[in-house]
């Protein structure tokens, strides 16, 4: 990889050939030769077109990945505050402790940029981020998120949503949060959860505050991006509710829906009852299979039965868009992570038997969340698109997913990114510890 590295660093910016690369078309691998020119890719062309350029040997090449749901304001914070039981009440209550007590405009600031500065150099492009939106902090780190942005702008393309309680929408303070998001372009976000949630009996207040919550986003013109049944809890059922209210009003912006773990432990009928709604409102699914599978299921002293993640084949089978996406990063929901696209490949395909065949779900790292971000032009190998590509020796998926491929490279415009990933130590005076 090292020649190779050194043969596109050579070309400067001059037109050159990635010759004999394998692509993934039409879920398979596809040996082509690859045209760059001007930043962008100028041709895809059958292998053996090209004279000289610079030979791949058959190595794989994707377009740089999307990452659709993250936490970045929560990122890295285990080392101050870990989550004593690793389970999801631990974690609730390691954030809130460190929230109130650390997260300063520059605390969020310092930890957000590091992990932008991690994604960057493993390829990414584009990142949605979840922000806590809990007054009156949401007034401080909205700004910070909206200054990131403004950064970051051509390298990655930074996309900001709200998180907080579905009742912490109702009333005044609901208004002011989605004015926030309003302001600051995002799109607005919530959460479902067991208390103020829905389980086997749909509570009285649940869907008035739902319906207001979606008269907020609608009032404003705001895309939706919510967390939905993150539990083992076979009662839990707001997805359907979402769904159905989604259609019922005929709202008229995106729609993702992240976890949704209950799913996969609710009877079939209702899950295809589920899944045939979410179809007809056209909600999009993003799953988060190494942080589910780390809290979902835990219990001292008993092995997991069950690896929290939701029906993505059925999802697939019914024409739903579904994702993956890293979720949280080194903080009390995920101890670990680098929001790496390429590890949360190479993970969920063992997590969720992503294969035999592997058919098109690479794309659910990549074309898959750049649509249902409305990010055009991103996650695609096709002539006219911007040459951010990631180069592998791997030639088939075998050698792909068997090793984390730590020495791709990464092209940005046609160009070598010579990004390295950043060291922890730095994180050490923001977090006031060392190490975690």
């Amino acid at each position: 990889m090292q020649t190779i590295r050194s043969a596109i660093a050579e070309a400067a910016g001059s037109p050159y050939w990635l010759a004999d690369a394998r692509i993934i078309q039409d879920g398979a691998l596809a040996r082509v030769d690859i045209r760059i020119e001007d930043r962008r890719i100028a041709a895809l062309a059958p292998l053996g077109t090209a004279t000289g350029g610079i030979s791949l040997d058959g190595g794989q090449v994707w377009p740089g990945l999307v990452d659709g749901h993250t936490h970045l304001d929560k990122g890295h914070i285990w080392p101050r505050m870990k989550n004593a039981t690793g389970d999801f009440a631990g974690a609730i209550a390691a954030v809130m402790a460190d929230r109130g007590a650390a997260w300063t405009a520059e605390d969020i600031a310092a930890r957000a940029d590091f992990a932008l500065r991690a994604a960057y150099a493993h390829g990414t492009v584009a990142i949605r981020s979840h922000i806590d939106s809990y007054l009156p902090l949401a007034r401080t780190t909205w700004p910070v998120f909206a200054e990131l942005r403004a950064r970051w702008a051509g390298r990655i393309a930074l996309q900001m949503s709200s998180i907080a309680p579905l009742d912490r929408f109702a009333g005044p303070e609901g208004d002011e949060l989605a004015d926030l998001v309003q302001k600051h372009g995002g799109a607005l976000g919530m959460v479902t959860r067991l208390t103020g949630g829905i389980h086997a009996a749909l509570p009285a207040e649940f869907q008035p505050m739902l319906d207001h919550f979606f008269s907020l986003a609608e009032a404003r013109g705001l895309d939706l991006d919510l967390h939905v049944d993150e539990s083992g809890e076979t009662g839990a059922r707001a997805l359907r509710e979402i769904a159905l209210t989604a259609t019922r009003r005929k709202f008229k912006g995106r729609i993702q829906c992240g976890h949704c773990c209950s799913l996969s432990l609710q009877p079939d009928e209702f899950a295809q009852e589920t899944i045939a709604a979410l179809a007809e409102a056209g909600i999009d699914i993003i799953v988060l299979p190494m942080c589910n599978m780390y809290l979902q299921d835990r219990m001292p002293g008993r092995t997991p039965r069950w690896r929290g993640v939701t029906l993505v084949h059925e999802m697939r089978a019914a024409g739903l868009r579904v994702s993956l996406a890293s979720d949280n990063t080194r903080d009390p929901f995920y101890a670990y992570g680098d929001l790496d696209m390429v590890e949360v490949y190479r993970e969920a395909t063992r997590i969720l038997h992503l294969d035999h065949p592997m058919g098109a779900w690479p794309d659910a790292v990549s074309a898959i969340p750049a649509e249902a971000m409305g990010l055009k032009g991103y996650g695609r190998i096709q002539a006219g698109a911007t040459a951010d590509l990631i180069l592998f020796s791997a030639r088939g998926m075998t050698e792909w997913l068997s090793r984390p491929q730590s020495d791709r490279i990464v092209l940005r415009a046609g160009r070598v990114l010579e990004a390295k990933l950043p060291d922890y130590r730095e994180l050490d005076a923001v977090l006031g510890v060392s190490p975690g």
